[in-house]
Formats: structure tokens, sequence, C-alpha cells
């Protein structure tokens, strides 16, 4: 089931400078391209290979505060797990 969040406009605007960026790593842009599509599509959900990146971003020390925004705001909109018993 879709989630009902949507990336807030401070985000996308963070998503778009990453986006811009020519020093952001592959992975920043593609949490901040994931980020900026859910912009106002509550239905739409972060794939598992964008989550896996969004993931790595937010570990890496190196990447911007925009990029850490915008790889966040990709991981909560990602579905969420079921429990398997």
């Amino acid at each position: 089931m879709a989630k009902s969040k949507v990336t807030s406009k401070r985000v996308a605007s963070k998503a778009s400078k990453t986006l811009k960026s020519k020093s952001a790593s592959s992975k920043s842009k593609s949490a901040a391209g994931s980020a900026l599509s859910q912009t106002k599509t509550p239905r739409k959900v972060t794939s598992k290979k964008a989550a896996s990146k969004a993931s790595k971003v937010l570990r890496d020390g190196r990447t911007s505060k925009a990029s850490k925004s915008a790889a966040g705001s990709a991981l909560t909109q990602k579905p969420s797990k079921k429990n398997k018993k």
C-alpha cells in the first residue's frame, strides 16, 4: 500500500539543488530525483534501488546537508516492510 507522505517544498528545493550540483554523486542524485518525483503525488513510493542509494547517502559523511535531506525524504516514502512469519 502506498504511503500518504509527500516531499515538502523545502526538501524539494534541496533536492533540486542536489540535482543541479556538478559535485553531487550519482547516489545523491538518484535519491534527490526520487524525492522530487514525489512532491505532489502521495501514491508514488521510493523503489528498492533508490532506497538503497538513499541509505548510502545518509551514511556517507561527505555528502551535503541538502543531499541528506532529499535522501531522508525519499526513505520515508518507501513501502513499509511486510511482516513475514
